[in-house]
């Protein structure tokens, strides 16, 4: 028989009744009845029930064990009494009465259980990830998301897409977040960065003549921590096409997202074809370019209805500035005063005056509240009219110049959806975001700049775009970028765009921006070089790995989903990172400290 064991702990059944086997694992709950000693047995397969009574010779080792030891126990499977059996467990037919007991690696006191899922503070479950992993529901999430990664993997290279590795030394980036750097020890002064993705080796494999490129690739950034964002590093299905429009890279990507979603969704519905939204309209109708479509509530403009109205407060600020619009936010099911009151509240709570309403309730002319008597019944009936609302619902309104008062009207729409229960928990809601803006206007410099990436291709002809008058502002601000981002269930999972291949283009889109060729080709000579010798049209995205799981896990928090994460202040606590080094180790990178007074 095997050192160690025979079989694992999830893979007895009562077809090995009557056999002697020998088993490996972790403690993971023991339970006295009168005597007879109950030891749920685990390793990474599952758990067993195994067994002893006084008249076992393994007894008294048994009465010593305690929560998490590693034992090797050899015994005989027998059938549970009957009414014991556990059905919620692949081995609860069968228990194993143990004949002898080693202890193969004895633990100490836990700072944290494993058995159960009670909640720990981040410090604790960081400090001993290695207990945290041990417990069912995270260790569950592990081992799904090395199965999404196979999928992907998988699905990627059935599309005809080549898997190459890109270099993790690299230069710093000029753009972008922070880079994390590495001191050179045989070029004293200078400094390798990792990466924050592998952008440019992308695009410079397409221009090397390989024509579809993957990686799951780790990014490196050095910026502060979010619930979706992990601090220091994190993993993205990098990708990188070409000859392709930007309908080829969603031809080829959507269909990977779908099908491993439609394969670990664990029966939620799956979007069919993802919609295509533009950004603009993204807006108006959702309030982010990150919209939640499994919320229904579409805000619309319903400006008119309040100009030259009773209600003075809009009607003053649509007659001063002609930018001032008002939205409405639709509540369906919510035409009460209670509730309209509760986001009235919630409103003041997010540092606004207030949120104005309407409601609808029966047998009453027009809308009921402040609005409604301010603008009259028949404005009140244009509004439903608009917005196809009647008896038991309800509106809000926001007002002001849509690019002040957006962030808020996105969170209001998101809180009446969840507030009235009519967010569809059970789907996921992929869209494609589209048509972002190339440039905005820089207001502290007072000056045109990139509104997202600056190496996308303008959505125009090459040849009118280099005949652009750079102080026709308007003209800029309305031009469109070829970008995109996918978006599902309120969360961004990439960014992507078809890459500015023409140098001409390239320096007359920096020029627009105020950034000479010197400047250029200080920070980007090398693909200017690349892109001049010959560079096919290419484009790509790189969705997020870490957000893919932690969506198909139903986790909030990047944490759940990731093996050893850092803490909030990007420190690992379990290794102790980042951690001073030897005088030695400076002397040798030619590196001398100065740090901050305390």
């Amino acid at each position: 028989m095997h050192r160690y064991r025979s079989h694992t702990c999830g893979a007895l059944r009562e077809a090995h009744i009557g056999q002697t086997v020998r088993l490996s694992g972790w403690v993971h709950r023991v339970r006295d009845h009168g005597g007879v000693l109950f030891i749920d047995l685990r390793d990474h397969y599952g758990l067993a029930q195994v067994v002893a009574d006084p008249d076992s010779p393994a007894f008294k080792i048994a009465e010593t064990l305690r929560a998490e030891w590693v034992v090797r126990i050899d015994g005989k499977v027998r059938q549970r009494p009957a009414g014991t059996e556990n059905p919620d467990l692949p081995t609860g037919q069968i228990e194993v009465f143990i004949s002898e007991i080693e202890v193969l690696g004895p633990a100490g006191e836990l700072p944290m259980p494993v058995f159960g899922e009670q909640d720990y503070p981040e410090e604790t479950r960081l400090r001993y990830r290695f207990l945290d992993l041990r417990r069912e529901r995270i260790h569950a999430n592990i081992m799904k998301r090395g199965a999404i990664i196979d999928s992907i993997r998988r699905r990627m290279k059935e599309g005809g897409f080549f898997e190459f590795q890109t270099p993790i030394l690299t230069a710093s980036s000029p753009e972008g977040a922070r880079d994390y750097l590495v001191p050179s020890r045989i070029h004293p002064g200078k400094f390798y960065a990792l990466p924050q993705a592998p952008q440019q080796f992308k695009q410079l494999i397409m221009v090397s003549g390989f024509d579809r490129y993957f990686q799951i690739a780790p990014c490196f950034r050095d910026e502060d921590a979010r619930a979706d964002r992990s601090p220091g590093e994190f993993y993205q299905l990098d990708v990188e096409m070409s000859f392709v429009t930007q309908q080829d890279v969603f031809d080829a990507v959507e269909p990977v997202l779908r099908g491993v979603f439609e394969e670990f969704a664990d029966g939620k519905t799956v979007t069919p074809k993802f919609p295509m939204i533009p950004y603009a309209q993204a807006l108006r109708e959702f309030g982010t370019d990150k919209p939640d479509l499994r919320n229904p509530i579409r805000m619309q403009n319903v400006t008119e209805a309040f100009k030259g109205s009773g209600f003075k407060i809009f009607a003053n600020m649509i007659a001063g500035d002609p930018a001032v619009e008002v939205w409405a936010i639709p509540a369906p099911k919510g035409g009460n005063r209670a509730f309209c009151d509760r986001m009235n509240s919630w409103a003041q709570g997010e540092g606004q005056p207030g949120l104005g309403y309407i409601f609808w309730r029966e047998g009453e002319e027009g809308g009921a509240g402040p609005l409604a008597k301010n603008i009259g019944p028949e404005r009140t009936r244009q509004i439903a009219d608009q917005l196809g609302l009647g008896v038991g619902d309800a509106v809000f309104f926001v007002a002001g110049k849509p690019k002040d008062f957006v962030k808020f009207a996105g969170p209001a729409r998101n809180k009446v959806g969840e507030e009235l229960g009519i967010v569809a928990k059970d789907r996921f809601e992929f869209c494609w975001i589209v048509d972002f803006p190339m440039y905005e206007w820089n207001e502290e410099d007072k000056k045109i700049d990139f509104s997202h990436n600056p190496f996308s291709m303008p959505n125009m002809p090459v040849e009118d775009f280099l005949r652009l008058d750079a102080n026709d502002h308007d003209t800029l601000l309305a031009l469109k970028a070829i970008q995109y981002d996918i978006v599902c269930n309120g969360i961004e999972l990439s960014s992507g765009a078809i890459r500015n291949h023409r140098p001409e283009v390239m320096k007359k889109a920096f020029a627009i921006a105020g950034y000479g060729e010197d400047v250029l080709e200080k920070k980007f000579g090398g693909m200017l070089r690349a892109l001049s010798l010959g560079a096919p049209p290419h484009g790509g995205i790189a969705p997020g790995i870490d957000r893919i799981v932690m969506l198909l896990c139903g986790e909030e928090n990047l944490r759940e989903v990731v093996l050893f994460p850092m803490n909030q202040r990007a420190e690992d606590l379990l290794m102790g990172a980042p951690s001073e080094v030897t005088p030695k180790q400076l002397r040798e990178l030619h590196i001398r400290l100065n740090l901050p007074q305390s």
